[in-house]
């Protein structure tokens, strides 16, 4: 029974707890990792892809070092999974015919409709899992992670097939 006599949670005291800490640092770990691979690969277009593919792996070691398993956060990992694979070939095509604004152009509207792409399968496989009894663990940390998780094979993916592509009309 409430008194109205309990202590009101302020805005900060929400963000400081032990959970949100724990995503906060999680994601850092993972941006830095990400900037600074990405940073020293950005201009090897044979190793890019797979330096990404590595970050995903390595994704899903920080989200098992904070005891999450990849199948309760795959609706995270889908939405980044599609969000990236398409986003890195919108960016592509925007900059092959507009250069630095059209990939800018090409990355924002590909981003919006990945986005929206990204939710409608991510919507699906949370209903599908809650259809077969598996539980989301759905949290500021698992959310976050999950999703960079999938932003990191679907970058990957993408930008490996970019290379290959490329690689073959090189050799045309």
């Amino acid at each position: 029974m409430k008194t109205g006599k309990e202590p009101k949670k302020t805005l900060l005291k929400t963000f400081l707890n032990a959970n949100f800490i724990k995503a906060v640092t999680g994601f850092f770990i993972l941006a830095i990792t990400v900037i600074a691979v990405g940073s020293y690969f950005m201009f090897d277009n044979t190793l890019i892809g797979p330096a990404f593919l590595v970050l995903g792996i390595l994704s899903l070691s920080v989200l098992s070092m904070f005891g999450i398993k990849p199948k309760t956060i795959y609706p995270d990992m889908i939405f980044g999974f599609v969000d990236n694979s398409v986003l890195v070939f919108a960016a592509v095509l925007g900059g092959k015919y507009a250069g630095i604004v059209g990939a800018v152009v090409g990355g924002v509207a590909g981003n919006t409709i990945t986005d929206g792409i990204g939710g409608l399968f991510e919507g699906y496989v949370a209903e599908r899992q809650r259809d077969l009894k598996i539980k989301n663990h759905r949290n500021a940390l698992s959310s976050s992670l999950g999703k960079m998780t999938g932003c990191l094979f679907g970058a990957g993916i993408g930008l490996t097939l970019l290379n290959i592509q490329h690689f073959i009309q090189l050799m045309l």
